[in-house]
């Protein structure tokens, strides 16, 4: 199988241990993982906000970049919902129907990190080490956008170490949203604020999510906040393994 990561915007300008925490991950796992170096935005940002024209070319470059791979990772349910939600609509608003057929073609192809896990690989236990109370946030898009499910805690529930205690009100939005938090940023501080009181609530070491914008928005909270907890996409959590044993002395160097 031809697989390739679709690294996202925050990933590469931003967060870049989520991606390369992807790429150690599914290595690990037997997974040749192809990065095409064409690839670019999802074009989420400019669909939400309206500018479909200006997204066609961004999607055009997307089909282009992905079209030769028989899987396409993506480590963020929210680019995830929009390759698989909107980029057919990009495609038809273009009038170019071999746009339309290569996102048609390519579209059932791409998958958010924990269905690909979880559904093609048919693994839940990754053989991960991570051991710290953990808490985890169903961000929006792959809640109710992807439909991910249980996929992330069931993969969380079989690291070792790890202890995931259940967060309030978790299917709560964080109030990030993308552009949401520039046009009403009031309310998405508010709505933040709300979700980092609940982190706090846990008495959780790590909070733990599978998009790097809420954890951005989330984390920046609780950093500001001096609350100690750790923000962490889901990723590099199930990237970790359990460190190496240090080498003693041998046998023959304790005698000299």
């Amino acid at each position: 199988m031809s697989v390739a990561l679709m690294a996202t915007c925050l990933g590469d300008a931003m967060f870049p241990e989520a991606p390369k925490a992807t790429v150690r991950l599914l290595r690990r796992l037997g997974v040749d993982v192809d990065f095409p170096s064409a690839q670019t935005c999802c074009g989420q940002p400019m669909v939400n906000t309206g500018y479909l024209d200006e997204a066609v070319p961004v999607v055009r470059t997307f089909a282009r970049a992905f079209a030769d791979h028989d899987a396409v990772v993506v480590p963020s349910g929210s680019c995830a919902g929009s390759i698989r939600h909107q980029h057919a609509l990009v495609a038809r608003r273009s009038g170019d129907p071999g746009l339309v057929r290569a996102v048609e073609e390519l579209t059932p192809r791409v998958y958010e990190l924990t269905e690909f896990i979880v559904d093609v690989l048919g693994l839940t236990d990754v053989g991960a080490y991570f051991p710290h109370t953990v808490t985890y946030h169903p961000t929006c898009h792959s809640l109710r956008m992807l439909g991910v499910g249980d996929r992330p805690r069931l993969l969380l529930e079989q690291v070792r170490g790890l202890t995931l205690v259940d967060l309030p009100a978790a299917d709560e939005c964080c109030g990030f949203g993308g552009t949401f938090a520039v046009k009403n940023a009031d309310t998405s501080v508010a709505m933040g604020g709300d979700k980092a009181r609940h982190v706090r609530e846990t008495g959780a070491e790590v909070l733990v999510a599978g998009d790097a914008s809420c954890l951005m928005h989330i984390g920046g909270l609780l950093s500001r906040q001096r609350s100690g907890v750790r923000a962490m996409h889901l990723a590099e959590i199930l990237a970790s393994q359990e460190p190496a044993p240090a080498l003693g002395r041998t046998a023959e160097s304790r005698t000299r």
